[in-house]
């Protein structure tokens, strides 16, 4: 009793009480399989007397859904028998089973629960299993349920302190004012580490009216980022009303439209709710096989996923308090720019053609000549950055090119001067529009990086839908080149990351190298996908 009630953690303790059984009837074999939730078949077995290299001969461990062992989890009480064969309800045993013939099964209860059943077989000596063994096996089954009921509780207490602390990081990381992208990655792999899943998906509502991938974390890196769940799938239209999806095998279930969930088993899709608005959708998927996700488990991934979406919400306020901010600093800089700024050139202007007229060098009347032609491409590229302050959200242009050209007018205001661009084949027409989307946000991130980060004084920019790929595809190629202060060892790499994220996911490649400056100082960010 002291030895199997001793330490907190369940599996352990699980190995505790088949070991402890097993020494004390003097059985060479026990299992204890651990019954589902809903009672039907197990969901763990732990065993003790057989060795690694038989048990991976053997293959799977029993499910628990025929046979004995199931029998003994429709009707928990305890059976004895001299010849486990003769059992009507015995099936056999698999290829490279050791062999059983006497056997000892006590359901073991955890608070008055039916938690599993305890097994027993082959007792030294061949000798068939007595009274005595059954009493002591009954006990011993009484205090393991005790200690497991105990190991439950500390298990289900740490469990929540996982999800507490994955809750706060992902607040942290969502009102951190960072980059979106960044802390929607920190939600991803927060709920695939909580919940012990093989991947973790973060999805938004699309244009469309379906769910677009947002945010993957997974080992195996498939090309999800980007993709477009339809409005018309079934599973869509229940996560956008606000209910909570549970899917037994993701590889089966006809609901699944992508081929994405060929790979995955149990499958938890939770709505990002929020005070009945649906922010988007976390997706926690199993590998195949892998058990299901039990109640506790549903229940604090539910609460985690509030959390999110509340975080969600108020990371949005955060960034259209932002915005307005920034909204209102660019009105007033469009009129500066264009009540003070552009009149005082002007004026500046006619008097320099003034004193040109009235020169009789002409040395100094060519010198007054250019001087005046500069200070009229100044005025027109101050009007084109007032135009471009000027522009709201809802006035992005359609063609690439043009959005190319806005993005570049948007990031000369702060960086102080606009970086040159040169952009080359037909960009519009054959580069579709999940990849040109793509290529604006990581235009976007690649300038936004060289404004915090390079102190650059020039910046060129290139877009060539000409290029063609390691493996022959044709593609467009984004190029990003500064001559400022390079990428410091140890420094940051979260930006470049998720351009090599971006790139991955849609089936190119992101790399930097050295950039415009003397002895290639600054950097060169290359981004390219297929079109």
């Amino acid at each position: 009793m002291r030895a199997v009630g001793s330490g907190l953690e369940l599996h352990s303790t699980l190995d505790r009480i088949c070991e402890t059984a097993a020494d004390l009837i003097g059985a060479r074999y026990a299992a204890l399989g651990v019954v589902a939730e809903d009672g039907q078949g197990l969901v763990d077995f732990v065993y003790h007397g057989v060795d690694e290299a038989t048990a991976r001969r053997i293959g799977r461990h029993p499910d628990g859904r025929q046979g004995l062992l199931g029998a003994l989890i429709h009707d928990p009480v305890p059976v004895r028998l001299t010849e486990l064969a003769d059992d009507p309800r015995s099936c056999g045993l698999p290829a490279h089973h050791p062999p059983m013939r006497g056997f000892l099964g006590v359901p073991v209860r955890v608070q008055g629960e039916i938690f599993g059943n305890l097994y027993l077989t082959e007792k030294h000596g061949g000798e068939p299993f007595d009274d005595q063994d059954l009493d002591m096996v009954r006990v011993l089954a009484t205090e393991a349920g005790i200690a497991i009921g105990n190991a439950r509780l500390y298990e289900a207490a740490r469990q929540r302190e996982r999800w507490i602390d994955g809750s706060v990081a992902v607040t942290t990381a969502l009102l951190s004012g960072g980059d979106a992208d960044d802390a929607l990655q920190v939600v991803a792999e927060q709920a695939r580490r909580l919940s012990g899943s093989a991947a973790g998906v973060v999805l938004l509502p699309a244009d469309d009216g379906g769910l677009e991938v947002v945010a993957v974390a997974s080992d195996r890196t498939p090309r999800l980022l980007g993709a477009v769940i339809p409005s018309d799938s079934e599973i869509v239209a229940e996560l956008l009303d606000g209910q909570v999806v549970f899917v037994e095998d993701a590889a089966t279930d006809r609901r699944m439209l992508t081929e994405y969930a060929t790979g995955f088993g149990p499958t938890l899709l939770l709505p990002l709710l929020s005070d009945g608005r649906v922010m988007g959708t976390l997706v926690m998927p199993r590998a195949r096989g892998e058990r299901p996700f039990s109640r506790a488990e549903r229940t604090l991934a539910v609460q985690f996923a509030s959390q999110a979406a509340l975080a969600l919400v108020m990371a949005e306020a955060q960034r259209d308090r932002e915005r307005l901010a920034v909204y209102e600093d660019r009105d007033r800089i469009a009129r500066d720019l264009h009540d003070l700024v552009i009149q005082r050139l002007f004026a500046t202007g006619i008097m320099l053609e003034s004193a040109q007229r009235g020169s009789v060098v002409p040395t100094v009347r060519d010198g007054i000549g250019k001087a005046v032609e500069e200070l009229d491409v100044t005025i027109q590229e101050i009007r084109t950055a007032i135009f471009a302050l000027q522009q709201g959200p809802a006035e992005v242009p359609s063609g690439l090119r043009t959005r190319v050209l806005r993005e570049i007018s948007m990031a000369a205001v702060p960086l102080g001067f606009k970086p040159s661009h040169r952009v080359v084949g037909p960009v519009d027409t054959v580069v579709g529009e999940l990849s040109g989307k793509n290529l604006i946000a990581a235009l976007r991130e690649t300038l936004s990086n060289a404004f915090r980060h390079a102190s650059a004084s020039r910046i060129d920019v290139v877009v060539d839908a000409t290029v063609t790929l390691a493996d022959g595809r044709p593609g467009v190629r984004l190029s990003v080149a500064d001559d400022g202060v390079g990428i410091p060892e140890g420094g940051r790499r979260s930006g470049l990351k998720n351009l090599e994220r971006r790139a991955e996911s849609l089936g190119g490649a992101s790399w930097h190298g050295p950039g415009l400056g003397e002895d290639g100082g600054g950097t060169t960010v290359v981004w390219q996908v297929p079109h």
